[in-house]
């Protein structure tokens, strides 16, 4: 990885996107110590100018950025970084150092839950409970989910069928990760089949 630290005066500059749902976390900066320190740790670590230090994101607040992929600009002098985010990335308590309505990505996160709920078991919750029926009556949930939106989209208001297809969503999802797959898989056979 070659990074051309000489154009800034040392400090390029590095967006932090969510690996999983691709948003925009935060901007920082990065020199070569930082970058060196962030690879061999797996956690994201800038140089703070306001510190004139290393700073760790996470360090205080137990909010680490994991480092999912490392990429380089064509000019190879910014950096994009993929993390999993633990907790809140910004300093306020919010998702996003951005001031972004809403998580357009939400059903990633929701991806995350149904994998949270599968990885650390809630006694009494809708996914456990579904998850001791069996494939059968999951897969037969996203039957009867489908044929309601269809319903909805043609006799109800636009908040039934938003309800709907929420619902429905949440079920395929589910599913797929009964079936060990997931978002992704489907995305990727998108954007195949687009080609």
């Amino acid at each position: 990885m070659k990074i051309d630290f000489n154009k800034s005066d040392g400090l390029v500059p590095v967006v932090i996107q969510d690996a999983q749902t691709l948003e925009v976390l935060m901007l920082g900066y990065m020199n070569d110590e930082a970058l060196t320190k962030t690879q061999n740790e797996g956690k994201v670590t800038f140089f703070s100018r306001s510190k004139n230090r290393l700073w760790t994101k996470g360090e205080e607040s137990g909010n680490f950025l994991f480092v999912k992929s490392i990429h380089i600009d064509c000019d190879n002098d910014t950096i994009l970084i993929k993390a999993n985010p633990v907790g809140p990335t910004c300093h306020t308590g919010s998702r996003s150092c951005f001031k972004t309505e809403f998580n357009q990505n939400f059903i990633f996160e929701l991806e995350k839950i149904i994998t949270d709920r599968y990885e650390n078991p809630v006694e009494g919750s809708y996914i456990n409970k579904m998850r001791a029926k069996g494939l059968n009556k999951i897969a037969q949930k996203v039957g009867e989910e489908g044929v309601e939106t269809v319903i909805a989209a043609l006799a109800e208001t636009e908040e039934e069928f938003i309800g709907e297809a929420s619902d429905l969503l949440f079920h395929l999802t589910f599913l797929l990760k009964e079936k060990g797959l997931s978002l992704k898989d489907i995305a990727q056979n998108l954007e195949k089949r687009h080609k």
